[in-house]
């Protein structure tokens, strides 16, 4: 890592500010190959009623006392963009993709108390055909942190001298019992953009995904995954749990999809497949977790 960088929040993110950022010129990974080390933070948010029916209707969670798993998942996207789009980041955001989440819930987190958010580009690694980038977000209650995800987004090019990858690159294999098949809904993309504050325009406008080869617009995986926990064997909220998904493809707005999923130590292991294809769109596995766990020391999932 090369530099130090804080960004501080109040509220929100404002979406037209770091997208604006978003124009200028990247100055990538320059001499030391490094990559700023950046944090924003964004504290006291509370989940505001109407905003948290958004995200219920929107992902397909159920609600309930407590925050579902992925609702700070999202809601820190916001401090994601920001340093994404920051004009010290390496690569530019139109050419980043979401690749893999790795998220644990410590504790509960009740949707009447307020919880502190921060981000911060965690590590890198330069590969054969691209650059991996991970941003590791930390949701705390008063001093102790209560979730945590760790995001890793990719960029195709070639930035340096390729380095190991990540153990925790290899997705578990996708097979297991037909859970349910379902239409994916034909919209909704800006007001998870909203959300998110992801307001990419391959998930929103048909003609500017197809400028970076996809068909059409698609999903958030955010959303995606909401869709696929929704279906799944619910955990105990007042026991810490992990999810891991591994983001093998879009999913297209309005897309038949099935869902297939078998029991593993602790959890599930679930695929999500699109149109009858053979190759899924998103791995993941849901479980429990140990007390104590962290996502910081980058052991792989079968340790």
């Amino acid at each position: 890592m090369t530099g130090s960088i804080r960004l501080e929040y109040r509220k929100r993110p404002a979406a037209v500010a770091y997208m604006a950022g978003a124009m200028r010129p990247s100055p990538g990974f320059g001499r030391t190959g490094g990559v700023p080390s950046i944090t924003a933070r964004w504290p006291r948010h509370r989940a505001e009623a109407r905003e948290l029916e958004d995200f219920l209707a929107l992902s397909g969670l159920p609600g309930g006392e407590h925050l579902p798993l992925l609702y700070p998942h999202t809601i820190s996207f916001p401090l994601q963009m920001a340093i994404l789009t920051h004009p010290a980041f390496p690569v530019p955001i139109w050419r980043v993709l979401q690749v893999r989440n790795r998220i644990l819930q410590h504790a509960p987190l009740k949707k009447d108390v307020p919880f502190d958010l921060a981000v911060r580009v965690a590590d890198h690694r330069f590969l054969d055909k691209g650059v991996e980038i991970d941003l590791h977000a930390v949701a705390s209650a008063g001093e102790q942190p209560v979730w945590e995800a760790v995001n890793t987004f990719y960029v195709r090019g070639r930035f340096g001298q390729p380095q190991q990858a990540s153990p925790l690159s290899a997705s578990p294999a996708a097979d297991g019992k037909l859970v349910d098949r379902w239409r994916m809904p034909a919209g909704g993309g800006w007001r998870f953009g909203g959300l998110s504050g992801d307001y990419n325009g391959i998930h929103l406008w048909g003609w500017y995904a197809r400028r970076f080869g996809f068909p059409r617009a698609f999903f958030h995986p955010q959303r995606v995954l909401g869709q696929c926990v929704a279906r799944l064997p619910a955990l105990d909220p007042a026991q810490p749990q992990r999810l891991d998904a591994w983001l093998k493809g879009p999913v297209y707005y309005g897309a038949q999809v099935s869902l297939r999923a078998g029991p593993e130590k602790d959890g599930t292991a679930f695929a999500l497949y699109m149109n009858d294809e053979a190759r899924p769109a998103i791995i993941g596995r849901l479980r429990r977790a140990g007390p104590g766990s962290r996502l910081t020391d980058e052991t792989p999932l079968n340790a």
